[in-house]
């Protein structure tokens, strides 16, 4: 045993002699310089030390400004895409009264002047037509008069037309970027000129009319400038340099700190370049991107005087450190590892939003944290030592709280916590719940009891709102004068059934089953087709089915004698289940109203083609005295011959099939004037657009001639048939034509400008292809007043018209899903006509 203990002391031994050995082979020179280069050596460790520690800290000071320019300019983004989406929902309001029609010019007018004074950023705006002119438009005083919309001007062609056609195609809010020339220029913190592009954003929200259809837009300006002004909280403007930048990373607002290019920057550490985050202004969606740039609070680390002291420094006590090192070593490692510990459980504690108190076994208090303190408005020193009635109990409660404190000493625990009220300092009272627990020390022996609390008065009051809520929901529902009724699929349970549903289908899902059925509407409990994405607890489509939209159809109910309009769709009930909401109402008063309406209108159409007739009476008797007065010449003629034996066989036969064309042509004047006045129903049939246009033209030429008026038509060649009733075009065509005559005469053009034109050609508009119908005369045009009543009923500008041609022109073309429109034609600034065109599917049936 003393013979390994020796040996494992002479091996200790051994390098240190091996070392004082090679020491002592050294001559005075060379131990010398190694005495004098060991301490050089141990400062310079000492000073990279410290310059490494500096660049760790340049780093670290980076990371965390970058951190703060992220947080800052995400806090920007939600501040500017809220003021975009509130400057939005107010131009959409505005759009949505206007479709109404319960905003005039006039009321626009008042109200985009609000909307413009109130809101630094929105320079314009203007209402535009689906022709893309502008009808009104309000612009804020500082804009200039260059830059200003006005009223008849026609919008545009460049981004501003794209984003009004996507607005136009899709029917929702586009954003659109608008270069108004030239680069405004500022001076930034360094001295240095801030070039960026003028830019506005433009928002096109499109307006609906009556039918639901495109009726032009809403436009709106927004200064990108005033926009960043007001927009980024001025807090954060001034900590950084903040701007607006386009799609393609130019500057459009604010100001940029450039980027410098040093040999300094290349050197990691001793170049500190701007810290700078940009992220866009999204959902919106205008294209925008926000970019913030810290400005530089801090040297680099070659100009830093601190650093050189602290590298003299390091020089002048490199030998006192390296002595103390390892004195102190050991007792820093252990007070550091004792104060990061402490501060931790201090910071857990505080950062705890649970307040907790700890009694001991008397029921004393013994500790509180801070959230505690903070909650009743009560310091530590006041309730450390506390007995009850504790200072936070409200009075009227203390002794029903008395009793709570002795079932916890005695420990009887409720697993879900109990609620009680508590005082606050100030007399306030508030809810809470409280979680009673042993406290266990180290040695596993209970030294008293550990109570958690929490607010939850906001739960309480939130609960109570979905309560009344809930209310309100079902009392509206019950008021409602449709029938309301969902039910689960794959279950004949009713879930939810209003007022109106019970009185007519009783308390069961019969009814709503049978709407369903009746309607034949999908059923996706008898359907077979397998799909991939399905619920995995109902076995059955979910989400592809809740954001389709509601289907529509309308049925007949024998034993309510009533048409009904049902709606269904499928949604997700509060138990998680697929169910099926079908809402149905009553619309039997509506049917009538439509029935009685197209038996006025087939009236209306049958008298208009007698009007037309009747006044083309003179036309038509002039037209027939033609052919009758040539078969009374060829008949007087034969005669003379036959008498006087002067007529051949060959001669006899020519005058007979001369009379009997002009009698085959009287008799198709007449079979064409009493097939476009005979009553009869609509019918819609393939017809060839061909044949329609030459039967108009045949009649129209005589009411053009009677007025010396010249037609010139065209048809396009191989057009498709289409799906109407051929009589009612013809009558549309005949309508236009006799309305190009009239307008001519009243004119008084001269002979070589009396001419109408009829153009037919297919024409494809939103991808559907149409046939195309074009009217055009050499008349004085349509004044601005008679253009916007055109189609109104019983509105003429005849002496003696009646004013319901064109009315219903109008009708007729629109019951075969086509569309009329009228403009004038100009010869520079000169109206030099008119034009009528409409278009027919050719889809239509």
């Amino acid at each position: 045993m003393k013979s390994q203990i020796v040996t494992k002391v002479i091996k200790a031994i051994k390098p240190v002699s091996l070392w004082r050995r090679w020491w002592k082979r050294q001559n005075p020179i060379k131990q010398d310089r190694f005495a004098t280069l060991a301490p050089i050596a141990a400062v310079l460790l000492f000073f990279s030390a410290i310059a490494f520690s500096f660049w760790y800290l340049k780093i670290e000071e980076a990371d965390r400004e970058q951190e703060a320019v992220k947080r800052d300019v995400e806090y920007s983004q939600q501040r500017l895409r809220l003021r975009l989406l509130e400057r939005q929902e107010q131009i959409m309001r505005l759009a949505r009264d206007v479709s109404n029609k319960d905003v005039d010019l006039k009321e626009f007018s008042r109200r985009a002047e609000e909307l413009v004074l109130k809101n630094p950023e929105v320079k314009t705006i203007a209402w535009i037509d689906e022709r893309r002119k502008v009808l009104a438009s309000q612009t804020a005083p500082s804009v200039l008069a260059s830059q200003k919309w006005r009223v008849g001007e026609i919008l545009k062609w460049g981004e501003s037309e794209n984003s009004y056609s996507l607005a136009r195609d899709l029917m929702q809010p586009i954003y659109s970027q608008e270069d108004d020339g030239g680069l405004s220029i500022g001076i930034n913190s360094t001295g240095q000129e801030n070039y960026a592009k003028n830019v506005v954003l433009q928002l096109h929200t499109p307006i609906t009319n009556a039918q639901g259809r495109f009726n032009g837009v809403i436009m709106a300006e927004y200064a990108v400038e005033s926009l960043l002004r007001f927009g980024v909280p001025s807090e954060i403007s001034a900590k950084y340099a903040v701007s607006l930048l386009d799609s393609d990373g130019n500057l459009v607002a604010g100001q940029s700190i450039p980027k410098r290019n040093s040999l300094r920057s290349l050197i990691p550490g001793f170049s500190m370049q701007n810290n700078e985050f940009e992220m866009p202004v999204s959902p919106v969606g205008n294209g925008l991107i926000l970019r913030a740039q810290a400005w530089r609070t801090s040297q680099d680390l070659v100009g830093n005087g601190f650093f050189w002291v602290i590298g003299s420094l390091s020089l002048l006590t490199a030998w006192m450190l390296i002595a103390n090192w390892r004195h102190n070593r050991k007792r820093q490692q252990t007070q550091k590892e004792l104060i990061a510990e402490t501060n931790f459980r201090r910071a857990m504690e505080n950062s705890i939003l649970t307040g907790m108190r700890a009694l001991d076994l008397e029921g004393r208090i013994s500790y509180v944290n801070l959230a505690f303190c903070q909650m009743t408005g009560w310091q530590e020193k006041e309730l450390i030592g506390a007995v009850a009635p504790y200072p936070y109990w409200p009075d009227e409660d203390k002794e029903s709280l008395m009793l709570r404190l002795e079932e916890e000493l005695s420990g009887k625990q409720t697993a879900g916590g109990f609620q009680v009220r508590v005082k606050r300092k100030n007399g306030s009272i508030f809810d809470a719940r409280l979680y009673v627990s042993p406290l266990i020390d180290a040695n596993g022996k209970q030294t008293g009891w550990m109570t958690s609390m929490t607010d939850i008065t906001e739960p309480n009051r939130v609960r109570e709102q979905l309560a009344a809520s809930y209310e309100r929901f079902t009392i509206v529902l019950e008021a409602l004068d449709a029938s309301v009724s969902v039910a689960p699929l794959g279950s004949a349970e009713l879930l939810f059934a209003n007022k109106l549903y019970r009185q007519w289908f009783g308390t069961d899902s019969l009814g709503h089953l049978n709407l369903v059925e009746t309607a034949g509407m999908l059923d996706i409990r008898n359907s077979e087709t397998e799909m991939d994405d399905v619920d995995a607890l109902a076995g059955l489509p979910t989400e592809s089915l809740t954001v389709a939209p509601a289907e529509r159809a309308e049925i007949y109910l024998v034993h309510l004698a009533k048409w009904l309009e049902i709606r269904t769709r499928y949604i997700n009930w509060a138990d998680g289940r697929l169910a099926q909401l079908v809402i149905a109402t009553d619309i039997t008063a509506r049917r009538q109203a439509e029935e009685l309406s197209s038996q006025q209108a087939e009236r209306a159409q049958n008298a208009s083609r007698l009007i037309t007739m009747g006044e083309m009476a003179s036309s038509v008797a002039h037209e027939l005295n033609q052919p009758l007065t040539a078969i009374t010449n060829y008949c007087n003629g034969l005669l003379s011959r036959i008498k006087g034996k002067q007529i051949e066989e060959a001669d006899l036969i020519w005058a007979l099939e001369k009379t009997s064309h002009q009698a085959q042509r009287a008799g198709q004047i007449i079979h064409r004037i009493r097939s476009f006045v005979k009553r009869s129903e609509p019918n819609r049939t393939p017809s060839s657009v061909v044949n329609m246009v030459n039967e108009a033209v045949e009649l129209a030429e005589i009411e053009l001639r009677r007025r010396n008026v010249r037609l010139s038509h065209y048809v396009a060649a191989r057009l498709p048939q289409l799906s109407v009733d051929p009589i009612l075009i013809e009558q549309v065509l005949i309508n236009l034509m006799k309305n190009a005559a009239e307008s001519i005469d009243n004119a008084e053009r001269p002979i070589g400008r009396r001419h109408v034109e009829l153009k037919v050609v297919p024409k494809v508009l939103n991808t559907q292809n149409t046939v195309h119908f074009s009217v055009s005369d050499t008349g004085k045009g349509l004044p601005p007043q008679v253009m916007e009543r055109l189609y109104e009923a019983f509105f003429s500008t005849k002496v003696e018209g009646m004013g319901i041609g064109l009315n219903l022109c109008r009708t007729i073309v629109e019951s075969h899903q086509g569309r009329i429109t009228a403009e004038n034609l100009y010869n520079a600034d000169d109206v030099v006509g008119c034009c009528f065109s409409f278009w027919i599917p050719v889809t239509a049936n």
